[in-house]
Parts: structure tokens; sequence; C-alpha cells
């Protein structure tokens, strides 16, 4: 039977409840077990396929082809579980499930409300999403005392009394915040989200509380009186300068025992090598590498959090320290390229509008012509299309329909009709929602023999996760084939995945998003690549592209 540990936050949000839920999976793994995650969050929207990076950040995408928060990277990055539909629930999609009951008559006639059907309904998502592994971590967005969030903290402590506590723990993360000006330690936000729990019915098993430095003793001891929490319970989550040390940093103060205790789990201790092995080639590079990051979002760092993390771990298995440069595309377009001289890669990653595009594009054409090792994601694919149709291929005025839907050369258009996930056929138009309407999820992709794709795959065949709408235009393959492009992937209904430029050192472009299936354990070819060649441009081993 399925054990659950759930993970609440308080005092203020962004504590960094998804880490926390990760690096205890993580650890729980490294005892032997088997682990699933659930993220619930408290916000209507059905999922974040449709909020701005700006609002949420990146959206994560499954393999089954499911737009989910941000957190689920953290999950599939920690732990080696793959998650998908079950794995992250809204209340919009709470409701909009409940609602659909109600309308077919399911509920008998009966008052809906929020309890016992909303309730209900999450309880059933969440005995869904954990499937039969030995333990689920379920994180609860928002902060405690949020009215948002309150179904949910009244389901979670329904399953307490249903389960039992031999079966239930109930993980608290709070800030224990510094004040500079007097030089203390302040454990009362603590002392008060926990009063605000409590007050709803919930007694957390566990403290884990947020702080720059290690918390000492005494605070520690204060927090236990005053919470009813064992003090070995208190878990000091101080600043760490490495996210993978975080798992290491957990174990040394018994988070994994505590929870193994209360589920009265016998279990070999945790078997944390590989972290250790990260850690330590993190720690001891061999050499270093400058990669531009050209994107519209780069204010937000959390709407690229699996990309940086990617190329990190790209760096990670090939010894090198990756300095990530993010550059705005709109000053590339305002205050020109002279920023990517010292670059010994570039990046331009997916992204949705016109805004920078213009700047993406001069970054592609600066790679291009000057050999710097390039790696194109989604957008970042299309717009080297763009700009080899225009400076390859010489066809004038080149773009997309996205952003200009009277081209002269629409070399990217929307797509109408595609395969998904599952392999049947969906179709769209312009009028069509937005939401959830993309090509989503994992498919087959096909690299021809020889290419660059094929060599840093290893492989003639992958399968990778895509979210996209527009694609490139076969009608003009030809043209751009005759002018340079290799089209090296292509999907099983003859859609473009992969270009690249035969006469250049290194030039990378994917339809797909590798970062999601990308982990620091296993790292991923496509990033191990292209950091392995941006290293040998910094050493200078790079051959000159053949524009230059």
């Amino acid at each position: 039977m399925t054990s659950y540990v759930f993970i609440t936050g308080g005092v203020v949000s962004s504590l960094g409840k998804g880490i926390t839920s990760a690096c205890l999976g993580a650890i729980l793994e490294a005892r032997g077990l088997t682990i699933s995650m659930i993220k619930l969050d408290p916000y209507l929207n059905v999922d974040p396929g449709t909020m701005s990076p700006f609002q949420h950040g990146e959206v994560f995408v499954t393999d089954d082809g499911t737009e989910t928060d941000l957190d689920l990277g953290h999950y599939e990055r920690f732990v080696r579980t793959t998650t998908g539909r079950n794995s992250n629930f809204t209340t919009g999609r709470i409701y909009e499930s409940v609602i659909g009951k109600e309308r077919r008559g399911d509920y008998l006639g009966a008052t809906v409300q929020v309890i016992p059907h909303i309730t209900d309904e999450i309880r059933e998502s969440v005995e869904r999403g954990a499937g039969d592994a030995d333990i689920c971590l379920v994180e609860i967005g928002g902060t405690v005392g949020d009215i948002e969030s309150l179904p949910f903290l009244e389901a979670i402590r329904q399953m307490g009394v249903t389960l039992g506590h031999d079966r239930v723990v109930y993980v608290h993360l709070t800030l224990v915040p510094y004040i500079a000006t007097s030089s203390e330690i302040k454990t009362k936000p603590t002392q008060h989200s926990v009063k605000e729990l409590r007050s709803i019915g919930i007694q957390p098993d566990i403290l884990v509380c947020r702080s720059e430095l290690p918390l000492p003793g005494e605070q520690r001891r204060k927090i236990a009186l005053f919470t009813n929490v064992q003090e070995a319970a208190v878990i000091s989550a101080y600043d760490a300068d490495d996210l993978y040390k975080i798992p290491a940093m957990m174990h040394e103060q018994g988070l994994d025992d505590i929870v193994c205790k209360q589920l009265g789990l016998d279990l070999p201790p945790a078997d944390l090598h590989e972290w250790q092995a990260i850690v330590e080639a993190k720690q001891n590079p061999e050499s270093e590498a400058n990669i531009a990051l050209v994107g519209k979002y780069v204010d937000l760092r959390d709407a690229y959090i699996s990309l940086v993390e990617a190329l990190l771990h790209g760096g990670i298995h090939t010894r090198t320290r990756v300095n990530i440069h993010y550059l705005e595309a709109q000053d590339l377009e305002q205050d020109g390229i002279d920023c990517l001289a010292e670059m010994d890669g570039i990046v331009v990653p997916g992204g949705f509008g016109d805004r920078g595009i213009e700047g993406k594009i001069s970054a592609v054409r600066y790679a291009r012509e000057n050999g710097i090792p390039y790696l194109g994601i989604c957008l970042g694919m299309q717009v080297a299309v763009i700009e080899a149709a225009r400076n390859l291929a010489g066809l004038e005025g080149a773009m997309s329909t996205e952003f200009n839907p009277r081209t002269p050369h629409p070399v990217v258009g929307l797509i109408t009709e595609w395969q998904d996930a599952s392999g049947d056929v969906e179709e769209r138009n312009e009028e069509s929602d937005l939401g959830g309407t993309m090509r989503l999820g994992a498919q087959e992709i096909r690299l021809a023999k020889g290419s660059l794709a094929a060599l840093t795959y290893g492989a003639e065949s992958i399968r990778e996760r895509h979210r996209h709408r527009y694609e490139v235009n076969n009608h003009y393959r030809a043209q751009l084939e005759k002018a340079g492009v290799r089209f090296s992937g292509l999907s099983v209904d003859d859609l473009v995945e992969m270009v690249e430029i035969p006469e250049h050192p290194w030039f990378l472009a994917s339809q797909f998003h590798p970062e999601f299936t990308s982990n620091p354990r296993d790292g991923h070819p496509l990033f191990k690549g292209f950091i392995s060649a941006a290293r040998l441009h910094h050493e200078g081993g790079l051959p000159k592209a053949a524009e230059a």
C-alpha cells in the first residue's frame, strides 16, 4: 500500500517546496523505495499552458503531453520517475471534473458542495496519481492561510484521518528570517504558520526551516517547543551554493530517517554516491565555456529553468564550467550584436510572440557566420530556418506566419494537422482555443544516417517532447537544402524535427524540447555535445566556419 508525504508551505511563497519535495524523493529513492510525485496547484487555470512565463515561469511538458507546473521538472531531475497527466492537478481542473459529473447527473440530484464533492475529487486524484509507488510525495502549492488552498488542505487532512498516522507524514516548509539590524533570527513567523496549519486540523510532523545560514540549536529547540514538533524533526534548510548538495544536506540531518520511522519502514541507508559525484564534477571543472542565452523572458530565470539546468548538466558531464549570459533579444535589435563576440556558444530557446524575433535571427546569423556552436530549441530552430532562407537561399522577407501572416515566403507556418503523443491525428486552425491545442508530448524522430544529429545522439531513432503550434513549411525544404541546410531529423509524419548546417563546425536545432528529459545523473546527448563544442571553441580547437 502506498504511503503519503504531504508538503505544505508557510509565511511566504517561493521558499522551495518543489526542491524540498524533489530532494526528499531523491533520498527516499536512494534507500530503495519507488517514488511518485504530485503537485496540487490552487489557481483556477485548468493548466499553466496559457499562462505567461512572467506570471508562472516555465511550462513543463510531460512525456504524455501534459502541460504542467515547473516543479514537475524538479521532480524528474531528482527522482527517476516519469510524471504525467495525473501528476499535476489545479483547482480549475478539479472543478472542471466535478462540474462535468454534476452535468451528467453523477451525483444523483445531490447539492454539490466543496465538502465532500471537491475534497473527494482531490483525494481520488491524489490516489490515482500515486499509482503503485511505495511512497507518493504530494506538494501543495501556495501558502497556508490562502483561501485558494483550503480545499486541498482539507483533503489531505481527511487522508491523514482515513489512512492513519503510519501511512501519512506532514512536512511544513517555513521561513526563518534574519533581522540584520538587531542581529536576530526570528522564529515567530514559523510559529504563526504552524498555528494556522493546526487551526485547520493538520499537525506537522516535520518542519523544514528555510534560512540564510544553518539554524542554531537554540532556535531549533524554541521552534520545536512552540510548534509541538520534535527537535530532531526541525530541519535547517539553509542556502546552498549548489542545488545538488541539498539531498546530502537533508540526509545528514536525518530527514529520511524521520519519514521512514513514522511509516514503519526498515530500509538500508541511503546511497548518495551519484549525488556526491555530481557535486564533485561541478566543483572541479577542467575548462569553461561562455554561453549566450538569447531570449525574451530573461528577466525571469524560472522561464528557462529546465534549459539552464540542462546546460549545467552538459557541463557536469564534460567537466566544463558553464557561464550563462542572459541576453534580451530586443537589446540585440537596439544595441547590436557586439555582446556575442566573447561567446563560445549561442542558444536560442523556445517562446511565443514577435517581440525580439529579429534579435534572435541576428544571433543565429552571427553564430553561423562566425563558426560559433549554435543550439536552437523550438522557436530557436524556426528562426534558424528563417535566417537560412533569407541569407543562404536568398528568400527576401522570409518569415513565420506567426509573426507576419503576409510574408512573401512563409518558411514556417501554422500546422493544421499532426499526430499526437499517442499516434492519433489532431487538427486545429487559427480560431482554435489556445489551451492544450499544441503539438504536445514525446514522439518518435528519425535521424539521418551520418548526420551531426545522429552522431550526437548515437542513434538513428529517438523520442523527445514537443510543445509548439508552428512547423517548417515542407514546400521550402528543397530550396533550403540546395542552399546548404540539412533536415537531419523528421517525424514519422514527415515534419521537420532537426536542422543542421554541415559546413558549420557545430550547428544543430530541434523543433522539440530536449531540456525536458535532461537530468544531472545522466545528462542529455544534445547538451553534452553542445557544451563539448563550446568548450572546444573556448580552447581554440574548433575549425572555422566555411562562411567566416
